[in-house]
C-alpha cells in the first residue's frame, strides 16, 4: 500500500540541504550546488556524498561505505566504490586528479574534508 506524504513532509524534504565549504548538497533534488552551478547526482552518488559530508573530517572505511550505500559488506574484486568516488570527484573537485575534498586514505577508505564556518563569538 502506497503512503502519501503530507504537505509539511514534502516541504521538509524539499528544503533539506547539507552545506560543506562552498558546496551545497540538495538531497531532495539530488544535486550539488557549487559557485551557483547545479550538477545532477545519481541516487548512489547522492547517498555516498551525503554520508561523506555528514562525517566531514572522519575517515570512513570502504566496508562502512559499501554497507551504507549499497547495503553489502562484499569487498571482493568490485570497483564500484572507486568508480563512484571518481565520478563524484569529477563533479565537485576543481582538479579531480588532485582532490582536496574527497581524500583517499590508503588501505582504509575515504575522508571528506571541507572547511566549516565558525560562528563569531559575542563579547
Amino acid at each position: 500500500m502506497a503512503r502519501r506524504l503530507s504537505s509539511s513532509s514534502r516541504k521538509n524534504n524539499a528544503s533539506q540541504r547539507l552545506r560543506a565549504g562552498n558546496l551545497t548538497l540538495d538531497l531532495a533534488e539530488r544535486c550539488i550546488i557549487k559557485k551557483g552551478e547545479s550538477t545532477h547526482l545519481t541516487f548512489k552518488e547522492c547517498a555516498l556524498l551525503e554520508i561523506l559530508i555528514r562525517n566531514n573530517g572522519e575517515v570512513l572505511t570502504r566496508k562502512q561505505l559499501m554497507k551504507e550505500v549499497w547495503d553489502t559488506e562484499y569487498l571482493g574484486d568490485t570497483r564500484t566504490l572507486d568508480v563512484h568516488i571518481c565520478m563524484l570527484r569529477r563533479k565537485i573537485e576543481g582538479h579531480p586528479h588532485q582532490p582536496v575534498l574527497i581524500r583517499t586514505v590508503r588501505g582504509v577508505g575515504y575522508r571528506f574534508e571541507a572547511a566549516t564556518r565558525k560562528r563569531k563569538s559575542r563579547k
